[in-house]
């Protein structure tokens, strides 16, 4: 019981950590990470890269690619196989990535020795 209570608490300050990062950067955790593996992509992406690089389900993968798709992502079709949809920054996408600094953002206690 002990260890489902110590998650709790991990899951409140994870909670309260991805509240305030929205607050400053007006974006989810889950569009950040889906930005920052685009930033560091060394291959071309696609959803499904996407979903099985952030855990992400296929259809939370699509929402999220929707939402960032206005403005911060640019969406491609293969040459090969014009069905085939790949994903990378736009130049405003790759600004705001420069921008996500966590150390602007309250890290709840609990969480701060996870990132030293």
């Amino acid at each position: 019981m002990k260890t489902i209570c110590a998650m709790r608490e991990v899951f409140r300050a994870m909670s309260s950590f991805e509240t305030a990062f929205e607050k400053v950067y007006r974006i989810t955790l889950n569009e950040a990470m889906i930005l920052c593996i685009l930033k560091d992509a060394t291959e071309r992406m696609t959803a499904t890269n996407l979903s099985k690089s952030t855990d992400l389900s296929p259809s939370h993968t699509s929402k999220m690619l929707r939402i960032l798709e206005e403005g911060l992502i640019v969406r491609e079709l293969g040459n090969e196989d014009r069905r085939q949809m790949y994903f990378h920054l736009s130049s405003t996408g790759k600004q705001r990535v420069s921008e996500l600094e966590v150390d602007k953002v309250e890290m709840p206690e609990l969480l701060k020795p996870l990132f030293k």
